[in-house]
């Protein structure tokens, strides 16, 4: 959240975010942007909002407060405890309570376009809430106009083996589903494919949130005559394996050399775009190093701080947010957006 918080000070010092058009996040990025438009009362802020307000209020509210304390105290209630295996939706309440996230996604600004992204456990497909509707392709479409924003941001966090999954009553939306190639409006109702929707962290899927933009496969966007940059805060793959044969820890490395193998994949496309066609966008990656160190926080620091929902102190968000902010002004300094 605060390296992408420095990636927008930048954007927004050079007063670049008046043309942000669409924004697609995972993890963090979606709590980031949801506690944004909270703070500037559900619209998208201008360049010079967010240097002035924004910025200085999510600051403090990060070093004051603590979400992962947040989603444990709802436990204080015993009609919570049913969410003791799914905490997601205690992550949900206590952004609903503690951090005033009241807001449905109806209430979200038309532009710049959001793609809130989830990954759905029953199909492993990417499963995303927007303002008009929610679902994935597999499953179809529901209109959610009144669902609340907090669910949604609250899917972000729910990485495997940390928060859960947010649990989804399928059967309360009435779902519609085309085929690939035809128009919206060919859609059909269908019934819900699953009583209960699991729903994970769209890190889990595509953990730089790129499909919504920009098409893997054909190596092209998916939008003519937009600039796309992704901020990448996503935690690099640790050296050395040190898990003797009993640990549980060895199944756990499996799975993150998995996951990285698929990110540096989607990685490798969007690199090859830029290389063919660098006017298209930048790729900011938390680990990359800055030309001038001595007037920056070292990458090491940044990627290898711990991803986790707790309150930071004043001295880590600058220099998480400084790195950000460096990294976007080393990779964008010759680019016009």
């Amino acid at each position: 959240m605060v390296f992408h918080l420095g990636v927008m000070k930048h954007l927004a010092e050079r007063g670049l975010l008046e043309d942000v058009a669409r924004v697609s996040t995972v993890s963090g990025g979606s709590l980031l942007v949801g506690l944004l438009l909270q703070q500037n009362q559900m619209r998208w802020p201008t360049s010079e909002q967010f240097l002035a307000r924004s910025l200085p209020a999510l600051r403090e509210s990060l070093c004051m407060r603590s979400l992962q304390w947040g989603a444990a105290r709802q436990l204080l209630n015993p009609l919570n405890w049913r969410f003791l295996l799914s905490r997601s939706n205690l992550l949900a309440r206590a952004l609903q309570r503690e951090w005033q996230v009241q807001a449905a996604l109806a209430d979200l600004p038309v532009a710049p376009e959001w793609s809130i992204n989830g990954t759905t456990a029953e199909n492993g497909k990417r499963f995303r809430f927007k303002r008009q509707d929610i679902g994935d392709y597999t499953l179809g479409y529901a209109s959610a106009e009144r669902f609340p924003l907090a669910s949604a941001l609250a899917v972000s966090a729910a990485f495997p083996g940390g928060f859960g999954p947010l649990t989804l009553n399928a059967r309360r939306f009435d779902w519609r589903r085309r085929s690939w190639d035809d128009p919206p409006e060919a859609a059909k109702p269908v019934e819900a494919a699953f009583r209960r929707l699991h729903l994970y962290d769209g890190g889990v899927y595509d953990n730089m949130g790129l499909e919504p933009f920009f098409d893997a496969g054909r190596q092209r966007p998916k939008h003519d005559g937009g600039f796309i940059i992704c901020s990448d805060a996503g935690a690099p793959l640790v050296n050395g394996f040190r898990h003797g044969p009993l640990s549980v820890f060895r199944l756990k490395r499996v799975a993150d050399i998995m996951s990285d193998q698929s990110r540096s994949l989607r990685v490798r496309a969007f690199a090859h775009y830029l290389q063919q066609t660098p006017s298209g966008g930048a790729y900011l990656y938390i680990n990359t190093p800055i030309s001038a160190p001595e007037k920056c926080p070292s990458a090491q620091f940044a990627a290898s701080f711990p991803t986790t929902l707790r309150r930071l102190d004043i001295e880590e968000f600058d220099r998480i947010a400084a790195h950000g902010q460096a990294v976007a002004k080393q990779a964008l300094v010759t680019t016009v957006c």
